[in-house]
């Protein structure tokens, strides 16, 4: 039981960490693509900038995950 509390702090940690990650990771990709990505998405409903979003989100998820879990 006492092994629990700094578990649960190391997962709370790398969580906070990878959420960072992928913030950063769509602020980078909205700043390299042409327009807003929101704006795009949003109001205009865009569809392949969402299926594109979409994509640029799971890739780098799994990328992520994979660096923190080693």
């Amino acid at each position: 039981m006492a092994t629990t509390i700094p578990i649960v702090l190391n997962t709370a940690l790398y969580a906070v960490i990878g959420i960072v990650i992928f913030a950063i990771g769509f602020l980078v990709l909205d700043l390299l693509t042409p327009g807003k990505l929101w704006e795009e998405i949003g109001p205009k409903q865009n569809v392949a900038v969402a299926i594109f979003a979409g994509a640029f989100a799971i890739g780098l998820a799994i990328i992520v995950g994979a660096a923190i879990h080693g």
